[in-house]
């Protein structure tokens, strides 16, 4: 009997300790975020201005849900989602219409060892945004329909326990969009943002 109770009790042991791996080893994390996005406004001038007007893009800050499969402990993937973002764009200073931004972005992730509840990372990938809902110098200007560029990450997640955790997240993106009127180009804007993002992680 003693023996029998000692098999069942190692027995509920291991399935406990197993179930407890499997749980932390699920290869599926979300996060949601609050990211603060602040443009690089580096824009080409308007043509025939000189160096005079210039245009830019306000900072703002927007939430952000994703996405992540963790194939081994060191490779990831992370979908970067949110829904459509409305921006007002300035020209040296002064307001001169708005335009909407989704900026899907696609990461290849290389997760270091933990440091003890720490895991950092650094991701890079792919950025599509598409651009719409253009109202420019009274609806006489506008930017192309969708952006291709690189992004490039850094972060952390701080383990709370085996399934919740805390994220700080940094990313560059590269943004950018010709500014036309009549099909004619006088500026390109660069947007190229910096990311800077605090959130919570879900590992199923």
């Amino acid at each position: 009997m003693k023996r029998s109770a000692i098999a069942v009790s190692l027995a509920t042991l291991a399935a406990t300790a197993c179930s407890a791996a499997m749980a932390q080893e699920s290869p599926w994390l979300v996060r949601a975020r609050a990211v603060h996005l602040a443009p690089a406004d580096k824009s080409d001038p308007i043509a025939g201005t000189g160096n005079a007007d210039r245009i830019s893009v306000e900072s703002r800050t927007i939430p952000e849900f994703d996405i992540s499969y963790v194939f081994t402990p060191h490779l990831a993937a992370e979908l970067v989602l949110t829904y459509p973002q409305k921006h007002d764009v300035m020209l040296d200073g002064a307001v001169i219409g708005s335009f909407k931004h989704l900026p899907p972005t696609l990461l290849a992730q290389y997760r270091f060892d933990p440091i003890g509840s720490f895991t950092p990372y650094l991701g890079a990938g792919v950025n599509y945004t598409r651009i719409s809902s253009v109202h420019l110098l009274g609806d006489t200007a506008d930017l192309d329909n969708h952006s291709f560029g690189l992004a490039l990450q850094a972060g952390v997640d701080f383990a709370i326990d085996s399934r919740w955790s805390v994220n700080v997240d940094l990313k560059r993106v590269n943004i950018r969009s010709d500014v036309t009127v009549g099909g004619a180009r006088i500026s390109a804007v660069k947007v190229d943002p910096t990311l800077v993002a605090v959130g919570v992680g879900y590992r199923f």
